[in-house]
């Protein structure tokens, strides 16, 4: 090859080669400058959200902390939340009125740190970022104050509309029935407050007062209200009988009736009405306040006064017990509980008895009816007199000195061959040999203290008689 053509194909490489390098050198310094620039622009997102940032939904891209705070704040002020009722809007509260916290400066700045600056390009290439905040903060004081006005005011409104009520018993003319149950359109203003609470801090804005309407919890066809029907029914239709002094009667079921209470589910008596009922038996019964009516030998029918014989009835006691025996359900027969020296259940007295009477100055002994002794006596003078009452021979005694006092205030000391006491004061029967006679008027003039005074040979015979217990009638 001729050397001129070398030289010519050398200076075509090395123009090739300068041609290369300059492109090369292009491209590296662009390279270099974008570079540049991209660490620029990651510098910037250090204090910056990247693009395409979103926090709920809120475009926060390219924002300082500060500014999406701020962009924040306003979007939470203007937040609103609303109780609708039957589908249309009953009131409605700015969140921030509720106690909603308004500053999201230290979360935004934690999450700004989690992004990776040099992450800016890809993140335009990429989809959107959702970042997210914590639950929505409220003032825990401000929110329970103004839920508490909000539930006052649902309280007031929630009084104009149909309540439910539960099935239940009530008291009807021939007893009790169930009445079935109410579906009203009020509502639980507890769970209504609670629910809107946890709404609030999970972000709503909205609740329906109608999700919270009261649904009856016992309905008619509950198995358990039927059964205590039955109960009540068992209750009311007890036979309950008593038996006073002998003599038996039955509580009338109406007044059973009027005192049954039902009550969340419970039965009981009404124990005010049950103790005026048990009260007005003692009225009328207690031999302690009530005279006792007496066939007597001479006078015929007499009513004798209450004494040392007799009963007053427990009043507490027989409540609870009367109480008790009806609400077993079972019909019974019972004496009332009563205090006394007799039982309530039995006649006072039968037809054994020591029979005095004062007006004829005389006194008998009957056993099981049949006459065994009688005499004359004198009984208590004018100033000291003999009282009357159905009293009973409570003790038995020989050889006693019987002591008191006279009219005039001097003290005596009267020995006795038998003595049997009658009441509590001191009074009874005894021998009197120092009596002239007995009977007609001579209790005016030689009354006694207050005794009876009886023949010697008479009270010999009658001590030997009688038992400890005996009923004495004096009247």
């Amino acid at each position: 090859m001729p050397r001129s053509d070398r030289r010519s194909d050398n200076r075509k490489t090395e123009n090739k080669i300068n041609k290369k390098g300059i492109i090369a050198g292009v491209i590296l310094g662009v390279l270099l400058l974008g570079a540049g620039g991209y660490t620029v622009q990651s510098q910037t997102y250090k204090e910056r959200f990247l693009p395409k940032t979103f926090i709920g939904d809120l475009d926060v891209s390219q924002l300082s902390v500060k500014e999406a705070n701020e962009k924040l704040v306003q979007a939470q002020s203007d937040l609103s939340f609303v109780i609708e009722a039957d589908g249309k809007e009953w009131k409605s509260f700015k969140k921030t009125e509720l106690g909603l916290e308004s500053n999201f400066e230290t979360e935004l700045e934690a999450l700004q740190k989690k992004q990776n600056p040099w992450k800016w390009g890809v993140q335009y290439v990429a989809g959107p970022t959702n970042l997210k905040l914590a639950p929505s903060a409220f003032n825990e004081e401000t929110l329970n104050e103004q839920t508490a006005k909000l539930e006052t005011e649902l309280v007031a409104w929630n009084k104009e509309r149909t309540q439910t009520k539960n099935a239940t018993l009530e008291r009807k003319e021939s007893g009790f029935e169930i009445v079935p149950e109410v579906q009203g359109d009020n509502v639980d203003t507890k769970k209504v407050i609670e629910d809107l609470q946890n709404q609030l801090l999970n972000g709503a804005s909205n609740i329906e007062l109608t999700d919270f309407i009261v649904k009856p919890s016992v309905k008619s066809d509950d198995p358990k209200l039927t059964q205590e029907l039955e109960s009540i029914n068992k209750i009311a239709q007890v036979e309950a009988t008593y038996v006073i002094n002998g003599n038996s009667f039955q509580i009338p079921s109406e007044k059973i009736n009027e005192w049954i209470i039902y009550q969340d589910g419970k039965v009981s008596l009404n124990r005010e009405l049950v103790h005026a009922y048990v009260t007005q038996l003692g009225v009328d019964y207690n031999t302690s306040t009530n005279p006792s009516t007496f066939v007597s030998t001479k006078r015929g029918e007499v009513s004798v006064p209450a004494g040392s014989l007799s009963w007053t009835i427990a009043t507490e006691t027989e409540t609870d017990e009367l109480i008790a025996s009806i609400l077993a359900g079972e019909s019974f027969s019972r004496s009332p509980i009563a205090q006394g020296s007799a039982n309530s259940g039995s006649p006072l007295f039968g037809n054994t008895y020591i029979e005095i009477d004062l007006i004829n100055q005389h006194m008998w002994y009957y056993k099981d009816g049949q006459l065994l002794l009688d005499t004359p006596v004198v009984t208590g003078k004018p100033s000291t007199p003999t009282p009357a009452g159905v009293f009973y021979a409570w003790n038995k005694a020989l050889d006693e000195t019987l002591r008191g006092t006279n009219d005039d205030g001097s003290k005596y000391a009267e020995p006795v061959d038998y003595w049997v006491p009658i009441d509590w004061t001191g009074v009874g029967i005894h021998d009197s040999d120092w009596q002239p006679a007995y009977g007609g008027e001579l209790w005016k003039t030689v009354g006694s203290h207050g005794c009876i005074n009886t023949p010697p040979n008479v009270m010999k015979q009658l001590y030997g008689m009688i038992d400890v217990g005996v009923p004495v009638l004096v009247f």
